[in-house]
């Protein structure tokens, strides 16, 4: 028996390789399948099952391309309804792979047809679940991305209770959890860095688990702070649902190489979205009007999500050179499938055709500092997430979460200089580019984000609950 996890950083995400004498078990695949059919191949096995969790919100899975390729059969749990040929296997039902079994357990709570999967080894023991989004390594899947006006989120966390207490927690503590997502996924709060764990320990160390737990404190816990979820994942799911158009037809659209002149005619006449995946302190120097700036070595493919809210977006490509595909093969991880071409030979080319460059100032948080002494009234914005913002900031900054930029837009003004900054500077320039194509010409990047101004004299301070302050 082989157990391998492929794990993708950038999406935070597990998908699970399972062979055994010859036949394979494909857990939550990505929308690239060569490397599953490769594996396959290199231990001469036949891929039997494509198993899907659940209909996944955060990424496009690799389910449907997989079973033409390899003549898999998708297998979804109780409750899921498909467009395309799937088996809905029963609440216990058992699959065999080689020399191992498959057991489906429906485990509802995070969506109604969530699904975890238990592998026996070849000895009959119980060896590994893998837990989809029900259950993470420190956390629990959250429970409204399902939620509709005949459940509401506050149902779906009871329901996910029902599960990890009736049938994931009775397992035995040396048994594996595998879950589908880490640290960084939108699909929970509080995950840990971990991308697997013994039952036991999590008993142990996740708060969701803890046996004295009873189902309104649950429920209470599991639904506080939840932020809206990224606009995207709605049409992730209809996709994961649907089907959709193959990757390599994606590929081949999206790796068009055009040259400045064909490119600058694609922007105009076709409304495409110039989206720019170099890094930051690049697209500072030198960058096409109006282009948005997401690099491609950060947390790349959420925020292509959360900030351009049309799925359907054609998008034009300027990247590192040798990174075309690359790119194009994140994008359409998250759906965004309609890449129509990459600007040939990069800025180098747009420059020696004579064509129009623009920047964006960036200084050290040192030079920010020295800016702030001598005028402590200058406008300072704080792209950081809400909660990074109230654990500290600069004593006089605007939040302005980079999430909800759009919805800040009139209260930042166009004649003033702004300081720009998140926590190390990749969201600032991301906010920067988009003030920029509004019409913001008056912005200065902070390089280093709040890590760096830590270091210096600028003036902090923190939220303070009003409940911990003392009459």
């Amino acid at each position: 028996m082989k157990v391998e996890q492929i794990y993708t950083g950038c999406l935070a995400q597990g998908a699970y390789y399972i062979e055994s004498n010859g036949e394979a078990a494909i857990i939550d695949p990505l929308r690239e399948v060569r490397p599953y059919l490769e594996k396959a191949e290199k231990d001469n096995a036949h891929i039997k099952y494509v198993l899907e969790t659940h209909f996944h919100a955060d990424f496009v899975s690799g389910h449907v391309d997989l079973a033409k390729a390899s003549g898999a059969t998708i297998v979804f749990g109780p409750n899921a309804k498909t467009t395309y040929d799937a088996y809905i296997a029963k609440d216990g039902e058992e699959l065999k792979v080689g020399d191992v079994r498959i057991k489906v357990l429906h485990t509802p709570g995070h969506t109604m047809e969530s699904t975890t999967y238990l592998l026996i080894d070849e000895d009959g023991k119980d060896y590994a679940l893998f837990s989809g989004d029900t259950l993470f390594i420190g956390d629990v899947g959250r429970p409204d991305l399902a939620a509709k006006s005949d459940l509401t989120q506050e149902q779906l966390a009871g329901h996910l209770y029902d599960s990890l207490r009736n049938k994931i927690m009775t397992f035995a503590e040396d048994v594996i959890i595998f879950p589908a997502h880490g640290a960084g996924s939108a699909c929970g709060k509080n995950m840990s860095k971990e991308t697997s764990d013994t039952l036991g320990n999590q008993k142990k160390t996740n708060y969701a688990l803890r046996a004295d737990m009873t189902k309104d404190e649950f429920i209470k816990e599991v639904t506080d702070g939840l932020t809206p979820p990224p606009s995207y994942f709605p049409l992730n799911v209809k996709m994961n649902k649907e089907g959709y158009d193959n990757i390599e037809s994606v590929l081949e659209q999206g790796l068009q190489a055009l040259s400045p002149e064909a490119f600058e005619a694609a922007a105009n006449e076709k409304g495409a979205l110039v989206l720019d995946t170099r890094s930051p302190e690049t697209f500072a120097a030198g960058f096409i009007p109006n282009s948005i700036n997401i690099g491609i070595d950060g947390n790349f493919a959420p925020w292509v999500g959360t900030l351009i809210p049309d799925i359907k977006q054609q998008i034009l490509l300027v990247t590192d050179e040798g990174r075309e595909e690359e790119v194009v093969t994140r994008l359409a991880r998250v759906g965004y499938d309609y890449t129509i071409g990459y600007l040939n030979g990069g800025l180098d080319a747009w420059k020696a055709g004579g064509k129009e460059v623009d920047t964006i100032t960036s200084i050290s948080a040192e030079a920010f500092a020295n800016h702030f002494e001598q005028d402590n009234a200058i406008k300072v914005v704080d792209v950081r997430k809400p909660g990074e913002f109230q654990a500290e900031h600069v004593e006089t900054a605007q939040s302005a979460p980079l999430d909800y930029l759009n919805e800040y837009l009139a209260e930042l003004p166009k004649e003033e200089t702004m300081f720009l900054h998140c926590a190390g500077g990749y969201r600032s320039m991301i906010a920067a580019s988009i003030l920029k194509a509004r019409g913001f010409e008056n912005l200065v990047n902070v390089e280093g984000g709040f890590k760096a101004i830590a270091a210096t004299s600028v003036p902090k301070t923190a939220f303070v609950c009003p409940s911990t302050l003392k009459s």
